[in-house]
């Protein structure tokens, strides 16, 4: 895949899991359930997580280290979810 085609798809899975943070965030705020609070949790550390590839990649292919921090961001989301789930479950 050309480094152009790359670029495009980094950064619409960004914009795509923005947009489901986004309408999270607005559901939990409309409806007060716990659960929509740690999926918008984990779908903002996934944003962060695909910020992180596309600079990864595409900007710093050079740069070693931002592999670490990305899957350490994609750890925390699943951390949060994970947590979320265990709390609120009944």
């Amino acid at each position: 895949m050309s480094s152009f085609l790359a670029s495009i798809v980094y950064i619409l899975c960004g914009l795509t899991s923005l947009a489901c943070t986004v309408l999270l965030v607005r559901g939990y705020l409309r409806s007060g359930v716990r659960l929509l609070m740690w999926t918008s949790l984990f779908f903002a550390a996934l944003t962060v997580d695909n910020i992180i590839l596309f600079f990864d990649l595409i900007v710093y292919p050079e740069v070693k280290w931002l592999v670490l921090v990305r899957h350490a961001a994609a750890f925390t989301g699943l951390l949060l979810l994970l947590f979320g789930l265990i709390w609120d479950s009944e």
